[in-house]
């Protein structure tokens, strides 16, 4: 009998990551909250224990779960940028985002009112100063480009000022990005509105879709701007039913009279 090669554990272990990062996967995620940290001991129980085990040494310093974290707090209408001229340097330099960091911030591209402004999640891993500059910024150069749009008829923007991979969509601390992505908008003035990813609509007001592309409204700051709801770009480059159902439902957003009229 012949034997066969006895497998190298370690190389198909990398190739097994290597094969979810290009997936877009770099984190685990679990529902069911794990305790990390030591549950706090009875005091009582806790000294006599100390002093059976230690004769007469203190324990080890337990280790105690810190307080809930707050919810962040919402900006104050004078902390935001008054025009559009001004939002880029204050996306970029804002303490009030992000918790302070600054470093690795993307600013947005384009000019406002533009015939469509794009807004997605967050910038790209590869970017640096230039928003979506890797393989998301190719297909949507390439989706353009099937809509008949130039690259200066497009505003793109993202939700997130900076790549961050783990974030949690449905927490508290997106409450000032929310505000700040409809002043955003608002200042922005765009004809028409395409998001690309379904996370962000819950922070415009809306619900999570069943379909894979819905046409909405923006309804905020005083201004309605027809709107079109598809997939992110990270997922849809190897899922042709995400850009059919774009295109589709960008080809029914045309034929409407208003949207027609306002692109």
């Amino acid at each position: 009998m012949t034997v066969g090669t006895k497998p190298d554990l370690a190389r198909q272990f990398a190739a097994a990551l290597d094969w979810w990062r290009e997936a877009g996967v770099d984190c685990d995620f679990a529902d069911a909250p794990a305790p990390w940290l030591a549950a706090p001991a009875d005091d009582a129980g806790t000294e006599g224990a100390g002093d059976m085990r230690g004769g007469g040494q203190s324990e080890t310093p337990r280790v105690r779960a810190p307080a809930d974290r707050p919810a962040a707090a919402m900006l104050e209408p004078e902390a935001l940028p008054k025009d559009f001229a001004a939002f880029r340097d204050w996306w970029l330099s804002e303490p009030a985002l992000d918790e302070g960091r600054t470093g690795r911030r993307v600013p947005p591209r384009g000019e406002a009112k533009a015939r469509l402004m794009v807004l997605v999640p967050e910038p790209e891993r590869e970017d640096r100063e230039t928003l979506l500059s890797g393989p998301e910024g190719t297909l949507l150069a390439a989706i353009a480009e099937a809509m008949g749009l130039a690259a200066n008829a497009i505003y793109v923007a993202s939700v997130l000022p900076r790549h961050t991979p783990g974030i949690d969509w449905r927490g508290a601390d997106l409450a000032p990005l929310a505000q700040v992505a409809a002043h955003h908008i608002a200042l922005a003035a765009p004809q028409r509105l395409l998001v690309l990813g379904f996370n962000i609509l819950p922070l415009l007001g809306h619900e999570l879709p069943q379909r894979a592309a819905v046409l909405r409204s923006f309804n905020q700051e005083g201004m309605t701007i027809p709107m079109l709801a598809a997939r992110g770009l990270g997922g849809m480059s190897d899922r042709p039913a995400w850009k059919a159902a774009l295109w589709k439902a960008w080809l029914e957003w045309g034929s409407d009279d208003t949207a027609h009229e306002a692109g």
